[in-house]
């Protein structure tokens, strides 16, 4: 054993080999799905990349089925310090299992974070796709920028606000979040304050809410909307790859259908 700081600065007994591996995040179970699958041991109910993951399900990232994670026999369990509940890592460490949470609100951090869980916790090299997604992401910023609201869910409505991977990855495509700089960072605001926010373009992700040319850009009569991908907005993990390119052409493809 190696007692090895994670994200958090928590101290974690991490074995020389790794061999059996439960994630608690969608994103952090790709990312070691698309490196080494054979590690991957238990998943949440949530975790829907790749298409053909084989892993036990331990119920979902706020409700874990502890018990069965325990029967599971992991030599880590991967979490998210704004995913996953406090208690419920405690209760993993308190039973002995080693906890590695990660803490994910940008670009930089992501990448960071996730060479050192490949690494650090599950002991495996760095793939060649972290690579394709640090030189992806090393382009400069666009100096065109637009304003924009970016809803993550409505009834009620709710907002990316301050210090958030969502915000981050637009802010690099040329896109500046109105309510970066909000006390929380996924307030509650009506509908009307948003719109007299004044944006030139609101965002509208499908995950967490399924947003749709149906539901969502009605609400926003007069201002351009973007239809995007949440994976490829909200995902830290193997999606960091294309989803510059995906999301740039995304928010093109919304000026172009709004602009004719």
């Amino acid at each position: 054993m190696t007692a090895l700081r994670d994200d958090t600065g928590a101290l974690t007994s991490i074995p020389e080999r790794v061999r059996r591996v439960v994630s608690l995040v969608p994103s952090l179970t790709e990312t070691v799905a698309m490196t080494a699958p054979e590690l991957l041991v238990g998943a949440t109910d949530w975790c829907s990349h790749p298409a053909d993951l084989d892993a036990e399900r331990v119920r979902g990232t706020k409700n874990p089925d502890l018990e069965r994670i325990g029967t599971l026999r992991p030599d880590v369990v991967l979490a998210n310090i704004e995913e996953n509940r406090i208690p419920d890592l405690e209760a993993l460490r308190a039973a002995g299992i080693p906890v590695w949470t990660t803490v994910i609100r940008s670009v930089d951090e992501a990448l960071l974070s996730l060479r050192r869980m490949l690494t650090e916790a599950c002991r495996v090299p760095a793939p060649g796709w972290l690579g394709e997604a640090e030189r992806a992401w090393a382009r400069p910023s666009p100096a065109h920028r637009v304003r924009a609201v970016i809803p993550i869910w409505r009834r009620p409505w709710m907002v990316a606000g301050r210090d958030t991977f969502t915000g981050d990855v637009l802010a690099r495509l040329g896109v500046d979040n109105v309510f970066a700089g909000h006390a929380e960072r996924y307030p509650k605001i009506p509908l009307d304050q948003l719109i007299a926010a004044g944006p030139d373009l609101v965002v509208l992700p499908d995950e967490p809410y399924r947003f749709t040319a149906d539901d969502g850009p009605e609400a926003f009569a007069g201002i351009e909307t973007a239809l995007v991908s949440g994976r490829h907005l909200t995902w830290y993990g193997p999606s960091l790859v294309t989803a510059p390119a995906t999301l740039m052409e995304q928010l093109r493809s919304a000026s172009r259908d709004q602009g004719a």
